[in-house]
């Protein structure tokens, strides 16, 4: 007799945060992220865009374009991740 197993806690992921991303995109198709909202509902500006590149997240998992981002003084990575043509925005929980 075989045990069902329910996968779905292994599936949870403490460090991902999927966040509202406001973003411009300019006639050549570079998407650059403006703000974000916070899983809060708090909503913070990006000061700044420092670099731009594909990369993995070690931290939450998951891949895509890594954005280095300042906000309030402080630098972090966003991602935009791809998945079956689908678009999602994540941040690393600290």
């Amino acid at each position: 007799m075989s045990e069902i197993i329910d996968y779905r806690p292994y599936l949870d992921n403490d460090f991902k945060v999927y966040v509202c991303v406001l973003a411009v995109c300019d006639r050549d198709g570079n998407i650059k992220p403006v703000s974000f909202i916070w899983e809060d509902g708090n909503s913070y500006d990006i000061d700044k865009i420092t670099e731009v590149r594909p990369a993995a997240s070690l931290k939450a998992g998951g891949a895509g374009i890594r954005y280095t981002v300042r906000v309030r003084n402080r630098h972090t990575y966003m991602f935009l991740e791809e998945n079956r043509g689908i678009r999602k925005w994540f941040m690393e929980r600290r």
